[in-house]
């Protein structure tokens, strides 16, 4: 009896070893998800992964892992698997509003804001007065230009805090947008009269000064924002264009150096101090950078202009007729595209009875390359569309006096006495009216 006992306790003890062991194993092995948060403070991502993923192996439906195993993925750059990780968080927990906003970051920040608007206006739904939801909604609004409704959601946000320019500038900005200038300056100077060391705002309302074409203003601001921040190449850039808009190429020149020294080489940037040198009697200095322009853009014409000029100045012959030889090439087939495309445009509006407009446009074409054929074209115009005949005679005149030096054919020549006896006729006609 006592080893039946015993034996039914030995074996208690074995069944409750079998099932309590497993369970002392898998404590031992799972780890503290407090720890996860101190190694992704610490920076040490990959650990991070690999916890997360040894998790997971066993609870496939934690989102919370996911989301952690998607900051340390992000935080490596490795934006697809993160990605990957915040939408397995977010289809597991779709109430958590973390999850969800991580997955409309993601979105946007891939340029795909019609799959972040949705999930930014179901959050803005629950919690209409948290910021980075509204400022992600916002920035989609604007790209759609659908300014009021992004200016409603700025609106609330200044209400509960008017004091906070990061709103004004919101508003402002909206309103430029709109074309509202007025009351955008109005918003931008509410908002410097907060912080006026904004550079942005600064920025922002130098522009409107520039098209209200208020440029000294805005070259004014500009400077003012230089001050506060030296290092904004973007100021230097800004300020230039309004000089050189104004004609004052040295000031223009001295910052579109400063542009350069940055490391900036850009053609317009190379050709504008090319320009400024050259204005300001520096011819040397003005060929070495509109070298450098001509470099990038052979086709540009001005700099292959202003380098013959600087090469004559200098004495350089040789090069100054190079470049003048240079522009000819350049612009003539242009020219002569031009001037089709004149009587290519006059054919079409005498088609369709725009007499006085086509003719217009026979004369320009004209201008690159007089041709007896248009010259006939507009007399006959004056002649029978127009009832025009002082300037139908003088057409004619035109067109005869062209050809009286041609060795025409008899079918020519007879063309020719057609014309001389219309034009007799006009004369005529002309002397009866008088």
């Amino acid at each position: 009896m006592n080893k039946l006992v015993e034996m039914k306790r030995i074996t208690l003890a074995i069944l409750l070893a079998i099932i309590v062991l497993p369970f002392s194993i898998f404590a031992q092995v799972k780890p503290d998800n407090s720890k996860i948060d101190i190694m992704l403070i610490r920076g040490d991502y990959k650990e991070v992964i690999d916890t997360c993923q040894m998790i997971l192996s066993s609870d496939t439906l934690n989102s919370e892992i996911y989301y952690k195993m998607g900051l340390a993925y992000q935080n490596l750059i490795i934006d697809d698997k993160s990605f990957e990780c915040f939408l397995h968080a977010a289809k597991i927990s779709p109430g958590n509003n973390t999850y969800s906003f991580m997955v409309a970051k993601t979105y946007y920040n891939k340029g795909k804001p019609n799959l972040a608007k949705p999930i930014l206006q179901k959050l803005c739904a629950v919690d209409s007065m948290n910021w980075v939801y509204a400022y992600y909604l916002t920035s989609i609004l604007m790209q759609e230009t659908r300014y009021d409704e992004s200016l409603e959601i700025y609106n609330r946000f200044y209400e509960q805090d008017t004091l906070n320019y990061i709103f004004l500038d919101k508003i402002g900005f909206a309103y430029l947008r709109k074309g509202n200038f007025d009351t955008s300056i109005d918003y931008f100077n509410r908002s410097l009269a907060i912080n006026n060391r904004n550079v942005t705002t600064l920025k922002n309302i130098a522009y409107l000064w520039a098209v209200t074409y208020k440029i000294d203003t805005a070259i004014q601001i500009l400077t003012r924002a230089i001050e506060l921040d030296p290092a904004d190449i973007d100021l230097y850039v800004r300020r230039a264009s309004m000089n050189y808009s104004k004609n004052y190429t040295k000031r223009a020149l001295d910052d579109y150096l400063k542009v350069l020294g940055s490391g900036d080489s850009s053609f317009l940037y190379l050709k504008r101090v090319g320009v400024g040198y050259t204005n300001n009697f520096q011819p040397k200095e003005a060929v070495e950078f509109l070298l450098k322009a001509y470099s990038k853009d052979s086709s540009d014409y001005e700099v292959s202009n202003y380098l013959a000029q600087n090469y004559q100045k200098l004495k350089d012959l040789k090069n100054s007729a190079y470049y003048y030889r240079h522009i000819i090439k350049t612009i003539n087939p242009v020219m002569q595209q031009l001037r089709m495309t004149y009587y290519l445009l006059a054919e079409v509006l005498k088609s369709d009875g725009l007499y006085k407009e086509a003719i217009t446009y026979y004369l320009q074409g004209q201008e690159f390359n007089s041709e007896s054929n248009i010259t006939l074209i507009v007399a006959n115009l004056y002649d029978e569309k127009l009832k025009d005949i002082p300037k139908a005679i003088h057409y004619y005149e035109l067109y005869l006096e062209n050809t009286k030096n041609l060795k025409l054919n008899n079918r020519s020549a007879e063309y020719v006495d057609s014309i001389k006896k219309r034009l007799d006729y006009l004369k005529n006609q002309k002397t009866v009216s008088i």
